[in-house]
């Protein structure tokens, strides 16, 4: 009886130690991958990665891409319940390529068939009719529009009604974004001049949500572009854009 006491006690001491290895909560994770690579530029994919971990534990944040420990496939992106496209630098088609067909190829489908996509400004760009494809238009920047205060692409902040809030957003040459149709459809944020900032789409069974402006920035984008702090967003336009996403 002594001896099956002491086995049981062993037992059981072994089996905590394996719990206590298991993440009981791994269920309640929400698994978010962002791509890093040549079609990105330097600091955004991380810009993006502290922006999402600033809203709460619950995200597990993995980089994708040629160079990281998992590349964009069909089979790693079925692991997340969204991707980010994040910003970039101004070759659109340079981008594209770097991406490749396979990657593209990955993407579209994970997207229609139910994952997430977030484009914010080369992301945006990337997912138009001409590029990934997750967009039946094709996208343009939005300086030079009619009553747009930025002429150049210039580090800049513009003003625009973000979730139904008036505030100021960093902005680097984004895209105006098209009118949609159909229950997928929603604008999220709306230059001064009233075209279309940010919005969520639907494309097959999926969400693709697309920002021209980068709610991300932090304080460094700032500091760096010598902009003032006084024209720091007021409100929170990252959460905003990110809880488009159905997660």
């Amino acid at each position: 009886m002594r001896s099956f006491s002491v086995s049981m006690i062993l037992l059981l001491a072994c089996l905590s130690t394996v719990l206590g290895l298991v993440d009981l909560d791994e269920a309640d994770v929400i698994r978010i991958a962002i791509y890093r690579g040549p079609a990105t530029c330097e600091g955004c994919a991380e810009a993006v990665k502290d922006a999402i971990e600033r809203l709460g534990s619950a995200y597990q944040v993995d980089f994708l891409g040629p160079d990281e420990r998992l590349d964009v496939s069909s089979a790693n992106l079925q692991r997340y319940e969204a991707y980010v496209q994040p910003g970039g630098g101004q070759d659109i088609p340079a981008a594209l390529a770097s991406l490749g067909k396979d990657r593209i190829a990955a993407i579209r489908a994970y997207v229609a068939q139910g994952g997430q996509y977030l484009g914010i400004c080369m992301g945006a760009y990337l997912a138009d009719a001409d590029n990934l494809g997750l967009l039946d238009a094709e996208l343009d920047s939005e300086v030079g529009r009619p009553g747009f205060p930025v002429t150049s692409i210039d580090d800049s902040v513009v003003l625009l009604r973000w979730g139904g809030r008036e505030d100021q957003v960093f902005f680097q040459d984004g895209p105006y974004l098209p009118s949609g149709s159909g229950d997928g459809f929603r604008v999220i944020a709306s230059y001064g001049n009233g075209d279309i900032a940010a919005a969520r789409y639907r494309f097959g069974a999926g969400v693709v949500v697309l920002s021209g402006p980068h709610p991300e920035a932090d304080e460094s984008w700032f500091q760096e572009a010598h902009l003032s702090m006084s024209r720091f967003p007021r409100g929170e336009p990252f959460r905003t854009l990110f809880d488009a996403l159905d997660l």
